[in-house]
């Protein structure tokens, strides 16, 4: 192919750091490619300015613009944080490659207090997650939260000039951006049960039935078949469909969490009223014959039984 493949990327670190890793590895496999930075609605969200619209819950505010553009035909894939993208994509899209997933798991990033059980009475943690907030509270019901937009670097200047005593983070990222210096504690998922696809890339194309070429099309999807980790993927749609069958998004607190565990599939999920005094938790195992449909209703189905909805429904009021 004579045009290099376009990669579209949010211009922070850590999109490009994402995006770079895809261009390397295609460039590995013999191809040729380029990155084109896209200004998105979440980008704009970071300022601690900016005002989101009522009701905004954040699903697509880091996609919006960079899918326009796939469509559009002006780049030929898109690389994201899979936990930014909905659980449904558009007929419009495809996840291409998921390639093999990073450390899930929440980072504690707090100088002089190492773990969440050190830090003083009313503490202030900075976050702006839901998730995070409402798990938090369910540990320490004193702390107190600071909002915190930015990247990751802005954040960590924010934590040391003193506005707020500690950050909680994606291990992820840190670990991607060599800020590990600063992870002073890993969170189990039993302790702060994991986003959805944290820790997982999504390389989404222009779907088979909406190509803009289709010789093209069938070409950058051909090429990122290397990409793709089986066993990432596998467990990234299981706690997708879980999430999507309790309704879901980035604004209410639900934590899934499936890994590999021998011959089996291992799950721990956890949904938490917003005030962290109520929880409902699943731990199970799954035999590695199930398919993850079935696996991610399954989930959603067992939390759904011990009360999962009213706690949503809270949580969205």
């Amino acid at each position: 192919m004579s045009t290099p493949i376009r990669i579209g990327s949010r211009g922070s670190q850590l999109a490009l750091w994402q995006a770079n890793f895809v261009l390397k590895s295609l460039q590995a496999a013999g191809q040729a490619a380029e990155i084109e930075i896209i200004r998105t609605t979440g980008d704009r969200m970071q300022k601690d300015d900016f005002v989101p619209a009522p009701g905004a819950d954040g699903k697509g505010i880091f996609t919006k613009e960079i899918e326009e553009a796939l469509a559009e035909g002006r780049i030929d894939l898109a690389v994201h944080s899979l936990k930014d993208l909905p659980t449904l994509l558009e007929p419009r899209f495809a996840l291409a490659a998921i390639p093999k997933r990073a450390d899930a798991r929440d980072a504690w990033v707090c100088e002089p207090y190492w773990a969440l059980h050190t830090l003083p009475l009313g503490g202030r943690i900075g976050t702006t997650s839901p998730r995070r907030k409402a798990q938090l509270l369910a540990l320490r019901p004193d702390v107190e939260f600071v909002e915190t937009r930015g990247n990751i670097d802005t954040r960590l200047k924010k934590l040391a000039s003193g506005e707020c005593d500690a950050l909680v983070l994606a291990a992820a990222g840190l670990d991607r951006l060599k800020r590990t210096e600063w992870v002073h504690h890993r969170f189990s998922p039993d302790e702060l049960c994991p986003a959805p696809g944290q820790g997982a890339l999504a390389i989404e194309t222009r779907s088979a039935s909406h190509p803009v070429d289709e010789a093209r099309d069938y070409f950058i999807r051909d090429a990122l078949a290397v990409l793709d980790h089986a066993e990432t993927r596998f467990c990234v749609e299981t706690e997708r469909i879980a999430l999507g069958m309790l309704g879901g998004g980035c604004s209410i607190p639900i934590g899934v969490h499936c890994v590999p565990r021998g011959d089996s599939w291992r799950v721990f999920a956890q949904v938490v009223s917003a005030d962290g005094e109520s929880m409902v938790t699943i731990d199970m195992e799954a035999p590695s014959s199930i398919d993850s449909e079935t696996l991610g209703q399954k989930i959603a189905q067992d939390l759904k039984s011990r009360g999962a909805v009213d706690l949503l429904s809270t949580a969205q009021v």
